[in-house]
């Protein structure tokens, strides 16, 4: 399971601390001092590099779903936009689905579904073969409108990664989603963006570009909304006037490799990586999890697509290492 891989991966490098804090436990490694830290502040984990901030997730305190709503670039650019008025359910960086036909992506009213937050471990590791990582487990039970019973039970890790030659600030978001105790199947579908989405600042929204690993261009649903299918997908903007790239990362092992990518930029820029479960629902029966895992890379300036693919790489191969621990 993937938060059991999690803890193996802090144990080989020595867990020495272990504090239990209102139902979150943190998670202290031995060892070569690192820069990263996962630090619990309130209703938030913050992913710091020393004390530069690089991530922060809203775990708690939130009505619908926990989501990342900070995200920095290695010179300190946040490009995030959480809640916006025109689309209060947007929330920066964040995973839904629907499952059995209950909507977790949008927070009308009480008929849409919550993701609930059960337990939160905080890790911070030592450096690995020049490689640091710091981030948390999370175990969420996904809950039906007006129902105490979980629709789907997920375990959610991530972990912000630093190394010299990544030249990006690298983001790894997995989950593991799996039928409840006592349903023997659940099943995924939902709109054509459903997936791991990101809105971006406001400054972000006009004037920026999108390519993909395989110089595609996807099919329009309507406007300009275009889903493509590719290993990665990128955004380039200038955010209050500084140049950045954003790229979400698909890994080989994923359900449907490639991801299909989800991209708009009128009226607002957006980009999800999608099962395309809108149109070819599946089914998640009991004993058998289905196992995901996305990268997000943020650079400072516009950079090209030989960079993106480079990275891409080297996190294809570290998170492969991981699995393997």
């Amino acid at each position: 399971m993937l938060m059991q891989r999690l803890r193996r991966m802090a144990r080989t490098t020595l867990v020495v601390l272990v504090v239990l804090a209102a139902g979150s436990r943190l998670l202290a490694v031995a060892g070569e001092k690192a820069d990263l830290q996962a630090v619990m502040q309130g209703p938030t984990v913050s992913i710091l590099d020393s004390t530069r901030p690089v991530l922060r997730y809203r775990y708690t305190g939130v009505p619908f779903k926990p989501y990342a709503d900070q995200l920095f670039s290695p010179a300190g650019v946040q490009v995030l936009r959480d809640s916006p008025f025109d689309h209060k359910h947007h929330h920066a960086l964040m995973y839904a689905v629907a499952v059995d036909g209950v909507d977790f992506w949008a927070e009308f009213n009480a008929q849409y579904g919550q993701q609930r937050q059960q337990t939160l471990s905080v890790i911070s590791a030592t450096p690995h073969g020049g490689v640091e990582r710091a981030g948390f487990v999370q175990e969420l039970n996904w809950l039906g409108p007006a129902s105490a019973k979980p629709l789907l039970v997920e375990q959610r890790a991530v972990d912000v990664l630093k190394a010299a030659d990544f030249g990006a600030t690298l983001v790894q978001w997995c989950c593991s989603l799996q039928t409840p105790p006592g349903k023997d199947s659940i099943t995924i579908g939902g709109s054509h963006y459903f997936g791991l989405g990101m809105r971006f600042l406001v400054s972000m929204d006009r004037g920026g570009r999108f390519f993909n690993a395989d110089d595609k261009t996807g099919s329009i649903i309507h406007g300009d909304e275009m889903l493509t299918p590719t290993r990665w997908c990128a955004y380039t903007a200038k955010a209050e006037g500084k140049p950045v790239t954003v790229a979400v990362f698909d890994r080989p092992a994923n359900f449907r490799h490639p991801a299909t990518m989800f991209t708009m930029n009128t009226p607002f820029a957006y980009i999800s990586a999608t099962m395309n479960e809108w149109k070819q629902p599946f089914t998640v029966k009991a004993g058998h999890a289905l196992n995901l895992c996305y990268g997000v890379a943020l650079w400072d300036g516009e950079v090209d697509k030989a960079t993106v693919e480079k990275l891409y790489q080297r996190w294809v191969e570290l998170s492969g290492q991981q699995e393997k621990n």
